[in-house]
């Protein structure tokens, strides 16, 4: 640890700390489970992942986009323990992952999947957080799907004026000057909605007996060794029996690892480090803060983007100021529930929906679209994938498009006819190979008779039987109509094979 780089990293460590706690307590509350958790997740990326991490910036802790995962996950299993022997079980393919140098297979990705991904991840994210910043004091539990008539009933004006003003906060406080001149830069958007929401319920609870009935975080006095043991949740170790388990952990596994080299991804562009750090040695540090999460009773980690640019920005030079926000989680899980259990949730289901709005901006579909096809339907089938079907699945379909898209643009660029009067040159641009045999067939059926054909094959190093046997047929059939066939150049793979 150097000294001189100490008046950086503290500075910037408390930065950190104050966008990491509204999101860990939002994103507890979210995923159905006591804020603690959250903030239990938040101590764990923040000192045990740190420790382990190869980048000397990235800060990891629990992610909103895994909040629709774990939601569904506990419906699916059936309850909190199950889920942490499938969270337990995720960290240990994320180790397996690292230990393989699965890091580098995260580039074949395509980019239009992980943008759909996120953008479908965004989508969810808002619309589990809109009954509870209506005030439907139930909308985030695992269980309670309000029907409209109900939402209609408990639907809370005040509670609708919190959030409005808070996304409205969030979004002026990211745009404006104002924290410069008022030297607040240091104070992060979500924050600054938590203390309106805090500030709302204090003046508001005077003049308006509906202020006092919003629910509030509901952090325990931690006052003694048996109260803060009682925090911990075990997985349950019966788990094992049930099939869906494993799905649940290959789909937390494989979504964390993607969120988490994304953030490492953007997180090189915005802070240059060298040498690189190492994929692997990053997917091994977080399966082991999933493994640590999952047998303590925690939520998913993976790298967080939000928090890493935040560490960047405030100026940190060392991870010193990533364990320091761990640390600064942990005294305020501690020592300051009371003031904390003073924040309400309609402001944190805010942070959460401007989280979401950003994942899912309306700029990301433009630029999609404007972009192409080639990124415009992977893009889409994806996101209609992960809504329609869920997350592993969404994610399959999107590299199914992917590829399909792919083959398709490739076998229509592979050949080229272009016709000079009787005179026809055939391009073949690259190697050809049987998902080439449909557009060859068409192409060569648009020949006349009494013509001359030049193929041109210059550059072709190979050539699939199929091609090569329609290629002979064809070569009977032009003579009977009395198609002179030549090659280009005469002596390559396509000559020795049809002349």
């Amino acid at each position: 640890m150097n000294r001189a780089d100490l008046r950086f990293d503290l500075p910037a460590g408390l930065v950190v700390f104050l966008v990491a706690l509204p999101l860990s307590l939002g994103i507890a509350q979210a995923s159905g489970v006591p804020p603690f958790v959250g903030l239990l997740t938040g101590v764990i990326g923040g000192i045990i992942v740190t420790l382990l991490s190869p980048s000397p910036f990235s800060v990891s802790g629990p992610a909103a986009g895994l909040v629709t995962i774990v939601t569904g996950a506990m419906v699916t299993l059936g309850d909190f323990p199950s889920f942490l022997f499938a969270l337990l079980l995720a960290g240990v393919l994320q180790l397996a992952f690292g230990l393989l140098r699965g890091g580098k297979l995260a580039a074949l990705i395509p980019g239009a999947v992980i943008h759909g991904m996120l953008a479908a991840i965004g989508i969810l994210l808002i619309l589990q957080q809109l009954p509870l910043a209506m005030g439907y004091p139930l909308g985030h539990g695992l269980n309670e799907k309000p029907s409209v008539a109900q939402l209609q009933s408990d639907i809370s004006l005040a509670a609708v004026m919190l959030t409005l003003g808070a996304l409205l906060l969030i979004g002026f406080w990211g745009s404006s000057s104002l924290k410069q001149r008022l030297r607040l830069s240091a104070l992060p958007g979500p924050l600054i909605a938590v203390l309106w929401g805090c500030l709302f319920v204090w003046l508001g609870q005077k003049i308006w007996p509906a202020v006092s009935t919003l629910p509030r975080i509901e952090l325990p006095a931690l006052n003694s060794v048996e109260a803060l043991q009682a925090q911990f949740s075990l997985p349950n170790w019966q788990a094992w029996r049930n099939p869906a388990v494993y799905l649940v952990a290959m789909t937390l596994a494989i979504v964390a690892s993607l969120e988490t080299l994304l953030s490492q991804e953007a997180l090189k562009k915005m802070a240059p480090m060298m040498p690189e750090p190492s994929a692997d040695k990053e997917l091994r540090a977080q399966g082991v803060g999933n493994l640590l999460s999952g047998l303590l009773g925690g939520l998913p980690i993976t790298a967080v983007i939000v928090r890493s640019s935040a560490n960047v920005q405030a100026g940190a030079r060392s991870r010193v100021s990533i364990l320091l926000h761990g640390v600064l989680l942990l005294l305020s899980a501690l020592l300051f529930a009371e003031l904390l259990n003073n924040i309400p949730l309609a402001s944190l289901a805010a942070v959460l929906i401007y989280t979401g709005y950003k994942l899912a901006h309306p700029r990301i579909f433009i630029s999609l679209w404007r972009q192409g096809l080639q990124q415009f339907v992977p893009f889409a089938a994806t996101l209609g994938g992960i809504l329609a079907f869920g997350m592993l699945a969404g994610i399959a379909i999107g590299l199914a498009a992917q590829l399909l898209w792919s083959l398709y643009q490739s076998n229509r660029h592979a050949l080229h006819l272009t016709r000079y009067d009787d005179h026809y040159l055939l391009q073949c641009q690259q190697n050809l190979t049987f998902l080439n045999k449909m557009r060859l067939k068409h192409l060569l059926a648009q020949i006349e008779p009494n013509s001359t054909v030049i193929i041109d094959c210059e550059g072709i190093n190979y050539l699939d039987d199929d091609i090569r046997t329609m290629l002979n047929e064809y070569r009977q059939t032009a003579a009977e109509k009395q198609i002179n066939i030549s090659l280009h150049p005469p002596a390559n793979i396509l000559a020795r094979d049809i002349s």
